[in-house]
């Protein structure tokens, strides 16, 4: 006879609000980022691309996969602030990067500002490398879920700066 006992964590109340509230907060701004980014998708395929440009098809896909991410992460470090109240530095850096990002697809899309929207690019960039590692000093896996982010956002820098070259 195996003594193997299945531990099931407690539900807490305050636990599934700061799960919840991550993804709200997470989606929320980058559904409402995408309502002023209007009609991306057409203007995408206006522009002028570099060949590594991927198709339009892709960027949903992995923006979905990275919020998810995101929004995990924010968890596992909003979950323990009472019991580490040094985890309001990682939270205030992690809304600072939502809004960078929440401003980008306006400026590069509605505005049109492909060079503005390379810096707040740079920007992001930075303030998501911040995020990260202090994401990874309360909390290893919030750390780690962050890298694709970072990887994915320098491809995009990347991108977005071509895009400016070709389309000046």
């Amino acid at each position: 006879m195996s003594k193997f006992k299945l531990k099931i964590p407690k539900i807490n109340g305050e636990r599934v609000f700061y799960f919840l509230l991550s993804f709200i907060i997470t989606f929320g701004a980058a559904f409402i980022s995408s309502i002023w980014a209007k009609n991306t998708k057409s203007t995408y395929q206006l522009l002028k691309k570099p060949f590594f440009s991927p198709p339009t098809i892709v960027f949903p896909i992995v923006w979905s996969i990275l919020f998810v991410l995101m929004a995990y992460a924010l968890f596992r470090v909003w979950r323990d602030i009472k019991k580490k109240p040094q985890n309001k530095k990682a939270i205030k850096l992690y809304f600072i990067q939502l809004t960078l990002n929440f401003l980008w697809s306006p400026i590069f899309f509605g505005l049109n500002l492909r060079f503005i929207a390379f810096i707040v690019l740079i920007i992001l960039w930075i303030f998501i490398v911040l995020t990260l590692k202090e994401f990874y000093k309360r909390d290893k896996l919030a750390g780690i879920l962050f890298i694709p982010y970072l990887l994915w956002v320098t491809f995009a820098g990347v991108l977005n700066f071509y895009i400016w070259f070709l389309n000046a």
